[in-house]
This record gives structure tokens, C-alpha cells and sequence, in this order.
């Protein structure tokens, strides 16, 4: 839910970009504001993409790890239940 959110802001930025470069496109004087704002939005977009790719392995290992633990569980619960052994000697 997170990434969406974050993924609907990055599009509504873009959108209000384009927007603005259509509107104001053919005035030479903004060029290169718009240059650099689309700049700073790919970068800001592919910083979103990575966080993205780093939130899915993080929740990929995070689920291998509830598999394994999910795993021994049943043993873990088997030794508890098991009678105390007494010690030799």
C-alpha cells in the first residue's frame, strides 16, 4: 500500500509537469527549468523504483524466514512436550 501511495505521488508530479510543459512549452525562457524539473523527476522516479525492488526482496526473505521458522516449529513444540530426561551418573 505504501509503494502505491508513493508510486500515485510520482505520477501526479509528472502529470503536473506535463501539463505545465504543454502550457508553457513554447516559451524559451522556461526550457530549462523544465529540463532540470524533469531531471529531478526521473531521478526521483528511479529512486522510487529501486525502493520498491528493495521492499519486495525484504519481504521475500522475510517470508522464507517465517517458512523456516514455521518449519521447526513442530519440533521445537515436540521436545518441550517431551518428559524430562533424567542424567546418568
Amino acid at each position: 500500500m505504501f509503494l502505491t501511495k508513493q508510486n500515485l505521488a510520482v505520477a501526479r508530479t509528472l502529470g503536473v509537469a506535463i501539463v505545465a510543459t504543454v502550457a508553457l512549452g513554447g516559451c524559451a525562457t522556461y526550457k530549462e527549468e523544465f529540463a532540470t524539473i524533469n531531471s529531478r523527476l526521473d531521478n526521483l522516479d528511479a529512486k522510487v523504483q529501486s525502493a520498491a525492488q528493495s521492499a519486495e526482496s525484504a519481504n521475500q526473505s522475510a517470508q522464507q524466514a517465517n517458512s523456516r521458522l514455521d518449519a521447526i516449529e513442530g519440533r521445537v513444540q515436540q521436545l518441550e512436550a517431551a518428559p524430562r530426561r533424567v542424567p546418568r551418573g
